[in-house]
């Protein structure tokens, strides 16, 4: 079974050559996630994935352009600073930087539910992404995030989709639709990089 839905993700074998951008979610794929209802609100909170870093290095080598996409409903709680996320993301590129890799771009929707057009599932981070990208679109994309509304939200466009299943106590509502739905599903994001390249 987990086979056939990693294999689902090219219909051709071509299909891997059209690859040119990829989309990550942010916690539960780059970081740790914490606890559903807590939110990453300083640097000393954050804790990388195990291989996360030399993964988004290896897309960085193979010529990807990588793009952050992450809801964060802590700015609308107000937990979190606008100024507070950019220093976390600061921090990251940092870190990222020593590592030789590198994120092309990051999206964020600081709104909690309902406000917008850019919290996933809405599909809003990814037209501005295609706007900043002129070369991105739906058929070279692909989205990898641990929430249904990550998977939903690169499948409203058409995206090629790898949903990253975590451990269960952490996984949000949702995940077992999110596996079904997704092109691959898959541990990590060192897993998902291995099947893009």
């Amino acid at each position: 079974m987990e086979t056939r839905r990693i294999r689902g993700l090219w219909e051709r074998e071509g299909d891997r050559g059209e690859l040119r951008f990829v989309f990550l979610d942010r916690d539960g794929v780059v970081n740790r996630k914490p606890p559903e209802g807590d939110y990453i609100t300083s640097w000393d909170r954050w804790e990388w994935l195990p291989g996360a870093a030399e993964a988004i290095a290896a897309l960085n080598q193979a010529g990807l352009t990588v793009l952050l996409a992450t809801n964060q409903r802590a700015i609308a709680l107000g937990l979190l600073s606008e100024e507070g996320l950019a220093e976390i993301h600061s921090r990251m590129r940092a870190h990222l930087e020593q590592r030789g890799a590198r994120l092309d771009g990051i999206y964020h929707c600081p709104h909690d539910r309902g406000q917008c057009r850019c919290r996933k599932p809405e599909t809003g981070l990814f037209e501005r992404a295609f706007r900043d990208f002129p070369a991105a679109n739906p058929g070279n994309s692909v989205m990898i995030g641990d929430s249904l509304p990550d998977i939903e939200a690169g499948r409203r466009l058409g995206m090629k989709t790898v949903f990253v299943e975590g451990p269960a106590e952490r996984n949000k509502p949702g995940s077992v639709e999110a596996a079904r739905l997704a092109g691959a599903v898959v541990s990590s994001l060192v897993e998902a990089v291995g099947l893009l390249l």
